[in-house]
């Protein structure tokens, strides 16, 4: 039998850079805000983290024969220096090794660099951008929180474009968003012209500014039929001028321009995490890393140490439990891919029984249209099924669980 997908040598790594201007008001990662008057400036601050997460870089085993994909999340990447950038980038290659043609991504937001930060970004390596531009309406960049506006944005699209390959993320269903403001959004984000589309749904999480303010009157968000109107406007209108969608969020102008990131992550296969609040998975084993600066140097410290470190490791469960949350927690990640889930390898690993356990639990979803099953495999209906792949998902653990 081939080697289990989980314990697969990693080809992919996530660097998570903490820093921001300042929080939005829907954010719960785990960031450092740093305020307007260090954007493109070196601080002692981001020095020290960089030094750290070198470091913890310089730890990890290495397995397999390169990275593929490396992927600068946050936070805001962007407000690292280029020498900063490519510090990371020497660490990884050293450690790791880079294969031919390796897909380096990086997050931006709009006024946190110009032409020469972004040639200098470039020559480190990097060449895939991600731009945060969230909306074009600066009253709802400012009811988010969002340190940018429009005119922001025009100026980071415009040095982008000579990129080549770059990202652009859109979010619906902010406070006081309409139907025609999202139109406007869709549309505006099709001229800017990038090769690659993310357009997520806001969440409202505890603890973050709209959390507080749980009552949807207070925050004026859109009604949630707004919202699916919006989803099937965006996923209408992107196949429209020649976006194919790949996964629940994310489009592509044609293959080549899908995230390789995002294709590994969702498929199930292990990559590494670097950095405050980042995880890995590693041998079958997914890892949190502490989510503020402080505790993560301590991490750092303590692993160079070889003590134990605390963690977010998988609790201690029975075999056959562990075993089916594995199983769940692969067909929920590859269900958001449009092709879905191959079958085959979900047998070669976890067996005919439990596949097929999970094949009766869907088909009152074959039935109303949601999934599709044919022999090879599974997957969610475009546009309905992925639309309501909640719905989908909590009655197939609801299923499997009750046994």
């Amino acid at each position: 039998m081939d080697v289990l997908w989980e314990m697969q040598a990693p080809r992919a790594a996530y660097v998570h850079v903490p820093f921001c201007r300042r929080r939005c008001f829907y954010c719960d990662f785990p960031i450092s805000v740093v305020g307007d008057r260090l954007v493109g400036e070196s601080s002692g601050m981001m020095a020290e983290y960089v030094a750290w997460l070198i470091r913890e870089i310089e730890l990890e085993p290495a397995k397999g024969k390169g990275l593929s994909s490396i992927f600068f999340g946050g936070g805001t990447p962007s407000l690292l220096s280029p020498a900063q950038i490519r510090q990371i980038l020497m660490a990884l290659e050293r450690r790791f090794g880079f294969e031919s043609g390796i897909e380096i991504s990086m997050e931006v937001d709009p006024g946190t660099f110009d032409l020469p930060r972004l040639e200098s970004w470039r020559s480190a390596g990097v060449n895939r951008f991600s731009l945060g531009v969230q909306a074009f309406q600066d009253e709802l960049l400012e009811a988010c929180g969002r340190s940018h506006r429009v005119k922001d944005v025009w100026r980071s699209v415009e040095l982008l474009r000579l990129a080549g390959n770059w990202s652009l993320d859109l979010m619906s269903g902010l406070p006081g968003q309409t139907l025609s403001m999202w139109r406007e959004s869709l549309e505006l984000a099709i001229e800017a012209g990038s090769t690659h589309l993310s357009v997520y749904d806001l969440t409202i999480e505890p603890g973050t500014v709209f959390g507080k303010l749980s009552d949807r009157n207070r925050l004026n968000v859109p009604l949630e039929e707004e919202v699916v109107e919006m989803y099937r406007m965006t996923a209408e209108r992107l196949s429209a001028v020649g976006f194919g969608r790949y996964e629940v969020s994310s489009y592509a102008r044609s293959p080549e321009f899908e995230c390789r990131h995002n294709r590994v992550y969702w498929s199930g296969l292990p990559f590494y995490g670097f950095g405050m609040g980042a995880t890995s998975f590693v041998d079958g084993v997914r890892l949190g890393r502490a989510r503020t600066r402080a505790e993560y140097f301590n991490w750092v410290g303590e692993k160079e140490k070889n003590k134990t470190v605390q963690d977010s490791r998988i609790g201690e469960k029975n075999s056959e439990a562990r075993e089916r949350e594995i199983f769940l927690e692969r067909v929920m990640m590859g269900l958001r891919l449009v092709k879905g889930v191959e079958l085959g390898p979900l047998v070669d690993r976890f067996g005919t029984a439990l596949v097929d356990e999970a094949i009766v639990a869907l088909k009152p979803f074959v039935t109303s249209g949601l999934v599709r099953v044919d022999e090879d495999w599974v997957s969610l209906s475009e546009p309905e099924g992925l639309l309501l792949s909640n719905v989908v998902l909590v009655g197939l653990f609801e299923a499997i669980d009750r046994e």
